[in-house]
């Protein structure tokens, strides 16, 4: 089972995650992506969902036509961990391959 991160390692994450920040109501960290269109956010979606798939570790998302917001958290650790920060670094590698 994963651990949570414990409150420095949070910091540090979330210190080399500029983009993304700590969710109000959870112990979480959340992010919007704000494609060209919407077939950007879908082509976005798709390859976050293999890899997504691949980790066996899914995202919280919503998706409105051109935005997607995603909300990461390790349900079975109840909280924040490196899993969470694994595929948030992901996700900001496929939307910078879209310039975002």
């Amino acid at each position: 089972m994963a651990q949570k991160l414990t409150p420095d390692a949070r910091r540090a994450a979330l210190e080399s995650l500029p983009k993304w920040h700590d969710a109000e109501a959870r112990d979480a960290i959340e992010r919007r992506f704000v494609f060209k269109d919407f077939n950007q956010a879908f082509a976005f979606m798709t390859r976050v969902a293999l890899v997504a798939e691949q980790m066996d570790h899914h995202p919280e998302w919503f998706n409105v036509y051109k935005t997607v917001d995603v909300l990461l958290s390790t349900h079975d650790a109840d909280g924040l961990t490196e899993r969470d920060v694994t595929l948030a670094r992901k996700m900001d590698a496929f939307a910078a391959a879209f310039g975002i």
